[in-house]
């Protein structure tokens, strides 16, 4: 049976016309400091957005006949996915004229920072063209929202194009019930929260460029920045503490954000995955605290970073590799779990971790019970759907499916079994902190591997999955 056909294709084919042109016009904004700073290197960004520019026009001008067709999930799924690819080569193509960068190192560094990673092959930031560390700390911005969720807000009208491509990126959480205002809306609150962060930096004394590309990586819960000391570059507690507010904010949901106003802060206190995100982080940087010798600070800020799945630091990579492992430990488990469902962290979201618990515990609730009684799960007094239930099951089997497999990749190729299962989560996760085992040194098939993993996570699987096995089907023709 064939689940893909020729229509499917050129189908998909219109649509991603919207997200090339989208991800062109995203390598022409670097240009404005490329001039502001005189580095005219003008041909590194013109040439990378002409060429998906121009390929997204000729998509949308030779497949217009099918605009009428009707856009399925499927289909949906298949474009984000060729999108964050696509994006991810495009910004390869930057950093490979800008820097002269080798192709797969490239695009390591260019995935990276779109899915929020933060993970960077660069050996030394600080020697940077601005205009390139701009564009990195920009893709992650794009990214903290979603590629296909920044340019079908912008370029595409209301629909059920809209709504698909919507849900395509895993995004099911709703502000209005229409999805195109969901998006403004949306939108708008990543803006104010982004100029906050831009405006709060400045006061604390950080120099305006620098304000701008960390509040670009932190707002996002990217974490890949400008500095080689990340965030302990500007050895600030100030700087530190409004990092840390603006993860925690990144890591809620988007919806909870936007009834703050409306519900006078209720919206914040009665969220049950903020509660938890709060209390995680004053529980474990207690007991890590008595637990070792790290400094109060460097603790508080690793953790928020880790259970945000920011991957902004303040202790390089190589003091977090002398920790003692039951912190690295605490810190696998919260990259594992991460923030809100609907904000912009990665990892497998706290809400799949709840209800995979609510589900085990009625299981045992159910065989106590008399025989034949049903137990309903719920969740702040709102029933669970069984089928949410085992999507959530199926999904959290799928992602540690991924990260055994890279795990004994990496240390079939010598490493550290440990240092590989930390950064392994870190990875699949969309997470970023590291043990400094993640360099340009290391085997160009790990570099594969983790590229594809820091796709699938972001994607969350499954959009991933159909397009693979679309490929497959288009070459069994």
């Amino acid at each position: 049976m064939r689940y893909i056909t020729k229509t499917d294709l050129l189908v998909i084919g219109l649509n991603s016309g919207y997200l090339l042109i989208g991800i062109g016009i995203m390598c022409l904004i670097p240009l404005i400091f490329d001039l502001i700073y005189f580095e005219f290197d003008l041909i590194s960004f013109l040439l990378p957005g002409a060429i998906s520019i121009g390929f997204g026009v000729l998509l949308m001008k030779y497949l217009k006949k099918y605009s009428k067709k009707n856009v399925r999930l499927k289909h949906g799924m298949i474009i984000s996915s060729i999108g964050w690819l696509w994006a991810a080569l495009i910004g390869g193509l930057v950093f490979m004229l800008a820097t002269n960068m080798p192709p797969l190192d490239a695009i390591f560094e260019s995935m990276s920072a779109l899915t929020g990673t933060g993970i960077t092959i660069y050996s030394d930031l600080e020697i940077l063209p601005h205009s390139i560390l701009f564009f990195r700390s920009f893709e992650q911005w794009i990214g903290g929202l979603g590629v296909v969720v920044m340019v079908i807000s912008i370029l595409t009208k209301p629909g059920a194009v809209t709504s698909t491509l919507y849900h395509s990126e895993a995004r099911e959480e709703r502000i209005k019930p229409s999805t195109k205002t969901t998006l403004e809306k949306t939108i708008k609150i990543y803006v104010l929260y982004t100029v906050t962060g831009i405006i709060l930096y400045t006061l604390a004394g950080m120099p305006l460029f620098d304000s701008l590309c960390n509040t670009f990586c932190i707002i996002s819960t990217g974490g890949m920045n400008i500095k080689n000391a990340n965030m302990g570059y500007y050895n600030s507690d100030l700087i530190y503490f409004i990092t840390i507010i603006l993860m925690i904010l990144g890591a809620t949901s988007f919806l909870v954000h936007y009834k703050v106003i409306k519900t006078k802060g209720k919206s914040l206190l009665e969220d049950l995955q903020f509660k938890i995100i709060i209390c995680v982080i004053a529980i474990v940087t207690l007991l890590l605290y008595y637990m070792s010798n790290i400094v109060p600070m460097e603790l508080l800020f690793t953790v928020v970073s880790a259970i945000t799945t920011t991957g902004a630091s303040i202790p390089s990579s190589l003091t977090m590799a002398g920790w003692p492992s039951f912190v690295l430990i605490c810190l696998i488990c919260l990259m594992l779990t991460g923030g809100s469902n609907g904000s912009t962290v990665g990892a497998i979201k706290l809400i799949r971790i709840i209800t995979f618990f609510k589900g085990t515990y009625r299981n045992i609730r159910e065989i106590l019970s008399p025989t034949g009684r049903v137990v309903p799960i719920k969740l702040q007094d709102k029933p669970i759907p069984e089928k949410v239930v085992s999507q959530s099951v199926s999904y959290i089997t799928l992602y540690l499916i991924f990260i055994m497999f890279t795990w004994a990749l990496f240390c079939l190729f010598g490493y550290d079994p440990f240092k590989s299962l930390f950064v392994t989560v870190s990875i699949q996760g969309n997470n970023g902190l590291d043990l400094g085992i993640i360099t340009s040194q290391i085997n160009p098939i790990l570099k594969i591997v983790s590229i594809i993993n820091m796709w699938i996570g972001r994607l969350e699987i499954y959009p991933v999955l159909i397009t693979i096995r679309t490929v497959f089907e288009i070459f069994k023709r």
